[in-house]
């Protein structure tokens, strides 16, 4: 499906957008207006842009269907400063909940039945219930355009970070398993960081991978290999040595396989990268190309 957004109605095109744009962090932010009115409201079309300064953007869009302005938006041109809160899974249907389209001057945080925390820096307060949250000055409100389903970038510095003690580890990091944060995807659907979602790679950042266009053509082919296995064998910097294959074939796995498999070259491949793919997935990249090169 080839979609042209101009030749789209928006609603359709807004789907297509967080249909696939995720899943995407959710901005639980606190607002006050000049009359002292609390507003509490998610937003997914958020992230963080900078650490230095520490800067954070979120962007309430206008109502695709009315082209109306969101409470969050006019409470921050009124009063630019902002308290945006994590959502944990442990309050995803709350914040559901304070997603409705209350009237101007309904507290979500009674709605949801959010605690008030007081803000050390700024007006609005934040959500006692949330892993982490960061008071922030608003420095620029972005127009993006005048009609519906234009987004608005609320550019905001954070002043202050609150970190709960309940999501750090031992040595004072946070922990995505404690965290347990939620995305938000398309429709009615959200996602959830914590057991077999998450998993590791290492950052190549003090090694130089080979990459993928320096594997072997016979492996590069693979039917077996996914294009992250072949990811992973680009990630180291240099191939094992001649002399570490050959001892590799004291393996008893490798052994059995050469030995069953003598005079069959292809079924012989086949399970070479049977057995990489299954060190692949144990972390076991150096044994992966030893049984690769055995070929």
């Amino acid at each position: 499906m080839t979609v042209d957004p101009k030749e789209t109605s928006v609603a359709k095109f807004h789907g297509v957008l967080l249909g696939a744009v995720a899943p995407r962090p959710i901005a639980f932010a606190s607002t006050i207006d000049a009359a002292g009115n609390i507003n509490l409201s998610p937003f997914s079309f958020f992230n963080a842009f900078s650490a230095n300064p520490p800067i954070l953007v979120f962007s309430p869009a206008r109502r695709v269907r009315d082209n109306t302005t969101k409470h969050t938006l006019d409470n921050v041109l009124e009063v630019p400063e902002v308290c945006i809160n994590i959502v944990s899974f442990g309050m995803a249907e709350q914040m559901s909940l304070s997603s409705t389209e209350y009237e101007k001057g309904v507290n979500e945080f009674e709605k949801g039945g959010f605690t008030q925390l007081p803000s050390d820096r700024i007006r609005p307060p934040r959500v006692k219930e949330s892993p982490a949250s960061f008071e922030c000055k608003v420095l620029e409100v972005k127009p993006l355009g005048k009609d519906g389903g234009a987004g608005n970038l609320i550019i905001c510095e954070v002043l202050l970070a609150h970190i709960s003690d309940n999501i750090l580890s031992e040595d004072q990091r946070i922990d995505p398993k404690k965290l347990d944060a939620i995305g938000r995807l398309g429709g009615n659907w959200y996602s959830r960081a914590n057991g077999d979602s998450l998993f590791e790679i290492r950052k190549p950042l003090t090694t130089l991978g080979i990459g993928v266009d320096s594997i072997p053509d016979k492996i590069r082919s693979s039917e077996i290999l996914s294009g992250n296995d072949l990811g992973r064998l680009g990630n180291v910097e240099s191939l094992p040595e001649e002399n570490d294959v050959i001892a590799f074939r004291e393996n008893e796995q490798v052994s059995d396989i050469l030995n069953q498999n003598y005079n069959q070259r292809d079924q012989l491949s086949k399970e070479l990268h049977l057995l990489a793919k299954n060190f692949l997935e144990n972390g076991m990249v150096r044994e992966a190309w030893l049984a690769l090169l055995q070929e």
